[in-house]
């Protein structure tokens, strides 16, 4: 049973303000190499570069996995990529600039949407029996650079829900952030990985070999994962364009 309808999100996302200028057009033909983002903002300007309209839903509705999305399967067709770059003012937040990329998504696809509950395999994040041990950040601080390597992340000032999505990425399921934690956290975890795409970390410790994803976010955070299958809340696309309307 859907729990909302398109013109529910239609009237919540009516609120936001529109860009000062966006473009939105399909991705030119790609070589073998593929540089994808999957949406950044900063200083007032989203960009999306190579992405699908799922991942663009994805990023515009700050969800944590592209599993939280249903709809026609070209919805996640390579080969219907689109390059995305919206302007706005400097000082507009984050929240509003998401809001504001829905619109414009639902603008240029001319696309109808409903949010329903639909069971789906994920992962709950909660805080381990011992306690967190995520380490906070401080704004005075000298941050030591970002690190994603295989097997290694270190980012700094990140939030629960961020760090949920890098490891619904790394888990390629869902992870929910049930810890109530909030504030921003540099975050610093090393595991076995065997991803292929990802270039390897130089080894903290050669005499240690590092714990798998899920023990190393509860030795080294203090953080639980716990695999569930129960309804999350999903957006479904009933329908949408498969080219955007031009600039």
């Amino acid at each position: 049973m859907r729990t909302a309808s398109f013109a529910c999100l239609a009237i919540a996302s009516a609120c936001a303000q529109s860009f000062d200028v966006a473009s939105v057009k399909p991705s030119p033909p790609a070589g073998d190499r593929i540089d994808i983002n999957l949406g950044t903002y900063r200083h007032g300007e989203v960009t999306l570069t190579n992405t699908t309209l799922s991942e663009c839903l994805q990023f515009a509705y700050d969800l944590v996995s592209e599993d939280q999305i249903d709809g026609p399967g070209w919805i996640r067709d390579r080969s219907l990529r689109v390059d995305i770059i919206a302007k706005t003012s400097p000082d507009t937040p984050r929240e509003e600039a998401l809001l504001m990329t829905q619109v414009l998504l639902n603008e240029r696809f001319h696309m109808q949407l409903h949010r329903e509950p639909k069971p789906v395999r994920h992962l709950e994040l909660t805080v381990g029996k011992k306690g967190s041990k995520m380490p906070a950040w401080h704004e005075n601080e000298t941050d030591p650079p970002n690190q994603y390597y295989r097997g290694r992340l270190f980012y700094n000032h990140r939030s629960m829900h961020t760090f949920a999505v890098l490891l619904s990425r790394q888990l390629k399921q869902p992870v929910i952030d049930l810890t109530g934690l909030t504030g921003f956290y540099n975050v610093r975890l090393e595991w076995a990985s065997d991803d292929p795409m990802i270039a390897a970390a130089p080894a903290s410790d050669p005499t240690a070999p590092p714990p798998d994803l899920y023990q190393a976010v509860e030795q080294q955070l203090g953080l639980h994962l716990e695999a569930k299958k129960t309804p999350i809340e999903v957006i479904v696309v009933d329908r949408a364009d498969k080219v955007p309307v031009a600039n």
